[in-house]
């Protein structure tokens, strides 16, 4: 079995829009695309390098579309990229010219792949892809990059329609900007009745 890991970049309000720059993804009248631009230093560059480790990749369509439009030409900044696996949930589109990309179709396609041998499985952005991977509790790590400041609005990383589920803290760092850089492994389901037992 595969391990499914979601990377994130959010605010502390849970917006994880367009998080690289102003273009990235205005869906919805989205103004503040790059918020994440002011918060960049050393520390989360070298966290960063682990982060982007080569391993297969399961994105949503419109975050592949972002990523097959730029990091094809930019390797150089993540090493490996264009051989690893890209994974892509869509009903819309059916092929692509970046190499080693495979479109999926269901939750079923996925459940499929996370059974599989291979690598682990690193999701990028696609915030309703890991709604649904929350929803249906296939998420194994949570790697969060938390920024300090309030959007308000904007795609969100959580719904209302995940599993409860508790997750241990695995390791975190605090960047000199003040980011919060936590990975989270998934430990068990949320009883009823024990919370401050």
């Amino acid at each position: 079995m595969r391990k499914l890991i979601v990377l994130s970049f959010i605010t502390l309000d849970g917006v994880m829009q367009a998080p690289g720059g102003p273009e990235e993804d205005t869906s919805g009248g989205f103004k503040y695309g790059g918020w994440t631009a002011p918060f960049a230093d050393e520390v989360s560059g070298k966290i960063m390098e682990k982060q982007m480790k080569p391993a297969d990749l399961l994105l949503g369509r419109k975050t592949f579309e972002i990523f097959a439009s730029y990091w094809p030409e930019h390797a150089n900044i993540w090493p490996g990229i264009n051989e690893v696996t890209k994974y892509v949930l869509s009903k819309t589109i059916k092929k692509s010219d970046w190499e080693n990309t495979v479109f999926l179709t269901s939750l079923a396609d996925i459940k499929n792949l996370k059974n599989s041998t291979g690598s682990d499985l690193k999701v990028w952005g696609s915030s309703r892809l890991v709604q649904l991977l929350l929803k249906h509790d296939l998420v194994d790590e949570l790697w969060l990059n938390i920024h300090p400041l309030l959007l308000g609005k904007g795609k969100k990383l959580f719904d209302n329609d995940a599993i409860p589920a508790t997750f241990e803290l695995i390791e975190n760092f605090v960047t000199p900007t003040g980011v919060v850089m936590a990975n989270y492994k998934r430990s068990g389901k949320v009883r009823t009745g024990t919370v401050g037992a």
